[in-house]
């Protein structure tokens, strides 16, 4: 039996994984690491694998930033420039992915990847009322945001991750308020990607429809969840995440 072309089987998995992976991206980050290999694995070519999981992605990452700009939990002229700052870095990224050897990525990720577990692991629990800020907001908007944006741009999974404990570790925010805004920051970067991979035709649409849908029902599912979540264990989440894209990177090297 096929579906739009597509075994059934296919279809049916890729909305469920989309689901799955819009909710964990939602409360900790790191859904793309379901996604990604998910559409890998059901025979898309890399790089439209990469376009595709963009398409999907963005949903999810705007049905969550609509709902923390709905619940108030981030203030849009708070995270404006963030969110400009995070595109601009995000669009350079995905450019420089057409002229750059992704294999680079193998010796970066996951050192950045194995820090943020040990930081989440051993840190005290987060405060939730504001912490001490160890770098202005200046500096984190134009060399941190930017920079985690590049990175999403060139491969994608964990920029939630890295958002969340950029906020908690370098502008002192509670983990709850860092991943809400992190929501907000990770749109842009995924719009950003969307845009230049939709220029370059590498987006497989009704995969990517498919997974949009499981994406919006997993992002709702998780923003809702993720106030009432105690913040011990979204810390946790994000170890896991970590870990776990730390062990895909081990096993596919």
């Amino acid at each position: 039996m096929e579906l739009f072309g597509y075994p059934a089987e296919i279809v049916i998995f890729l909305f469920f994984i989309a689901a799955i992976a819009g909710m964990i991206d939602t409360l900790a980050g790191g859904g793309g690491l379901i996604a990604l290999p998910a559409l890998i694995m059901s025979g898309v070519p890399p790089l439209y694998a990469l376009g595709t999981n963009k398409l999907q992605g963005s949903v999810g990452t705007a049905t969550a930033s609509l709902m923390m700009f709905r619940k108030r939990r981030v203030n849009w002229h708070d995270v404006k420039w963030l969110m400009l700052s995070a595109l601009i870095g995000s669009t350079m990224g995905t450019i420089a992915l057409q002229f750059i050897n992704t294999e680079v990525l193998t010796f970066v990720v996951p050192i950045v990847l194995f820090c943020i577990a040990v930081y989440f692991l051993i840190s005290p629990t987060p405060r939730q009322d504001k912490g001490e800020a160890k770098i202005s907001n200046r500096l984190y908007r134009n060399c941190i945001v930017p920079a985690i944006g590049w990175y999403d741009g060139m491969f994608g999974p964990g920029t939630g991750s890295f958002f969340a404990m950029a906020g908690v570790s370098l502008r002192g925010h509670g983990l709850i308020d860092a991943t809400a805004i992190a929501k907000t920051l990770n749109f842009s970067t995924n719009i950003a990607s969307l845009i230049v991979f939709l220029f370059a035709g590498k987006v497989v649409w009704l995969l990517g429809a498919i997974m949009m849908t499981g994406q919006m029902l997993g992002a709702w599912a998780g923003s809702h969840i993720l106030f009432k979540i105690n913040p011990a264990y979204l810390r946790v989440l994000v170890v896991i995440m970590c870990t776990g894209m730390l062990l895909k990177y081990f096993f596919s090297v």
